[in-house]
């Protein structure tokens, strides 16, 4: 049984109980690190979870609060010994920025580094990810205010995440989640390239989602009770405010 392990729930400025929003999927063999932010080795292990067991980070696109603790997971999984191989992938925009970012770090100087794979995917709805034994990854383009993805992730139990990462509401999360057993949606609020609680209950409801998890939502003055009302009033299922460090299977 996969399970995820919710790392992070803040948008863009965090706060003492909320990180930047980033989440991992821990299956048998695969531990899947979607987004990194903050100091990694630290985060991970306070959630029961070893860095250096980390097989594959995807990342959804290049905003900070996303992608800033990625030279550092880097760097700290080498230094404590890293050998086995690291699969990164995003849009080719994301790995060309990231690799780009590794060379001011003067990366490739660093002895006896182990090998990262960068896979660069094409914006296209439903862009194979990773297959294994225990779970399919698909991505797809959503609408942000740059090149970004929205995740599904289908088990070999038979059930299903989909996360819509930053994104206004549009139909390629409807159709990411469509049937899922479970919806990670934002719920930043108002700004350009974000949605409100109500709007991702309506995406949940228009998905037939079984469930809705909000994350990425305010930490400045925020009303987590309006923000539950509001996605419930959209959505007849479920809905949870996502917590750094919940934890939940599949």
């Amino acid at each position: 049984m996969a399970r995820v392990v919710i790392l992070g729930t803040a948008y863009s400025v965090a706060a003492e109980e909320h990180q930047n929003t980033h989440f991992a999927v821990i299956g048998r063999e695969r531990q899947v690190l979607v987004d990194c932010t903050g100091t990694p080795n630290v985060r991970l292990k306070r959630a029961g979870m070893e860095i250096n067991n980390l097989t594959d980070l995807i990342l959804t696109h290049f905003h900070p609060d996303h992608v800033s603790g990625a030279p550092l997971l880097l760097m700290q999984m080498w230094l404590l010994g890293r050998s086995r191989p690291l699969n990164i992938y995003g849009l080719a925009p994301v790995m060309d920025r990231m690799e780009t970012l590794m060379g001011f770090y003067d990366w490739a100087t660093w002895p006896n580094f182990f090998p990262v794979t960068f896979n660069r995917l094409p914006s296209e709805e439903m862009t194979p990810v990773l297959s294994c034994d225990e779970m399919v990854i698909h991505a797809s383009p959503v609408q942000h205010m740059i090149p970004t993805i929205g995740l599904r992730f289908d088990f070999d139990d038979g059930r299903s995440l989909a996360y819509s990462c930053d994104t206004a509401p549009c139909g390629e999360v409807v159709r990411l989640a469509k049937d899922a057993d479970v919806l990670i949606h934002e719920a930043s609020g108002g700004p350009i390239g974000h949605s409100t609680a109500r709007e991702a209950g309506e995406i949940a409801a228009r998905a037939g989602a079984h469930a809705l998890y909000l994350i990425h939502y305010p930490t400045i003055n925020p009303d987590y009770t309006a923000m539950l009302l509001e996605a419930s009033q959209a959505f007849n299922g479920p809905v949870k405010l996502a917590q750094d460090y919940m934890t939940f299977g599949f």
